[in-house]
């Protein structure tokens, strides 16, 4: 019983340390510094521009072809999202969170 209750906060406090905003991530185009959101990232991937993510605190991580192609099976909605360089990073949207599944639905 008291490995179950031990078992169910840690599962409570997992899910709630990653749905927040905390660890909310945007993706930036590291190619074209001035887009401003007038075209979708995947049309900028098309085009060959390079994309990285940036978290919270301004780390970035540049990301591979095979990372960009993987996360679009993921998550495609991540794609569709308009583009933005560098210099607008502010204005650009936080990722969209993967849908939840019908089993976890219940």
């Amino acid at each position: 019983m008291k490995k179950t209750a031990i078992l169910a906060f840690l599962a409570v406090a997992f899910v709630v340390l990653f749905s927040s905003g905390a660890m909310a991530a945007k993706l930036i185009c590291i190619s074209d510094q001035d887009i401003k959101g007038e075209m979708s990232v995947n049309k900028c991937l098309a085009r060959g521009m390079e994309f990285a993510l940036m978290d919270d605190n301004g780390f970035v991580r540049i990301l591979t072809p095979r990372e960009i192609e993987l996360t679009r099976r993921i998550n495609p909605k991540a794609f569709e999202m308009p583009g933005f360089g560098l210099k607008h990073h502010r204005l650009a949207p936080k990722i969209p969170p993967l849908p939840v599944s019908p089993e976890v639905l219940g």
